[in-house]
This record gives C-alpha cells, structure tokens and sequence, in this order.
C-alpha cells in the first residue's frame, strides 16, 4: 500500500477547487499531490508579465512562490524542481497533507523536471501503449497501416475534399470527416 500519491494533475488548484488530487486522496484515504506542468488559469492566477518575472527569481532547485488568487486564497506553489529546469511544476495540496510538505515532498522526489514516480508512470504507460496499440510514429516506408477511426472535425472545421465516394450516411449529422482519414467503411484485404 502506497504511503502518499502524487497525481500528474491538480488538488485545490482547481476551478472547483477539488482536483482530480483530492478526488484520488479522498477515494483511497492516502495523503495526495497534485503536481501540474501547466498552470490552471482560476481565481484570477494567470501567466502575466508578473508570473512570469517571478518564475525568473526562482534560482535553484527548491524555489518556490506561493499561487495566491484573487480570493485571497493561496492554491498552491510554483516550484523550480531542478537546478536545470527553467519551466516550473504546479505544486497544490490533494488531500491529508499541508502545502509546505507537498513541495518538500514534490522537490525531494524530482531528479529531472518531472517527480520520478510521475515521470516513471509516464514512461511506463506509454510504452505500454505503444507495445499494446502500436507505434505512434509513421510507418517506415514499404509498411501497411491498419485502417484507423476517422478524424472526426466540429462543423465548419476544414471541408471534405470533393468525389472521395462517401455517403453523407456514414457520418455523424454535423461532424466532418479529416480529409487525410482512412476510409473505414473499405474492406481490408
């Protein structure tokens, strides 16, 4: 059993102010962190000039400034988690822990940009993806693709080139179909 979970995602720092941090740390009962690469624009925190310029005085890895809302509330803490980083993490309480212990906790975990156990789970997931799924990059020349689900456009994204011999019946009322997707209604042979 996990001791403590850190979550690619955000606790309080959330439009809600119950991230999907919370939500896991409630679920199981285990001190939670949320731990974003991007900051969630709410309570009036935005990236300005003066984010910016704060982001700038965070030095060394370990620094931090708080996230204060326009509420008054302090969300959560930007962090420089590495001396090499340049871009920080979105630190922000789950569930069952103070903030101050999540960045130690956060800035204790990061060997790269990113916590370990987050960027291991990373690594491992798409892997797995890509060994179950197959690969994500283009096939080396001479190889088939498999036939894929069209990519599906809302009305007035780009137009469906002309004669393609698609029925009006194979889409959805509404949607377009991705010029460039395959045509699934082909048979494979």
């Amino acid at each position: 059993m996990p001791q403590v979970l850190l979550v690619d995602g955000n606790g309080v720092l959330h439009p809600r102010g119950f991230g999907v941090a919370c939500h896991l740390g409630v679920l199981t009962d285990l001190p939670c962190v949320g731990v974003a690469k991007k900051l969630l624009q709410v309570d009036g925190l935005e990236k300005d000039a003066l984010h910016r310029d704060q982001i700038r005085l965070l030095r060394a890895g370990g620094d931090s400034f708080p996230l204060k809302g326009s509420s008054g509330a302090v969300l959560g803490r930007a962090l420089r988690s590495h001396d090499r980083s340049t871009k920080p993490l979105y630190v922000s309480v789950g569930h069952k822990m103070s903030l101050e212990a999540a960045v130690r906790l956060t800035h204790s975990c990061c060997r790269f940009r990113v916590p370990e156990p987050v960027r291991q789970a990373d690594i491992r997931s798409r892997d797995y993806i890509r060994k179950t799924l197959g690969s994500p990059r283009p096939p080396a020349p001479g190889q088939e693709r498999k036939a894929q689900r069209p990519k599906v456009w809302p009305k007035g994204g780009p137009e469906e080139p002309p004669g393609e011999g698609k029925t009006p019946e194979a889409h959805s009322p509404g949607l377009r179909t991705h010029p460039e997707a395959p045509d699934l209604g082909a048979q494979e042979q």
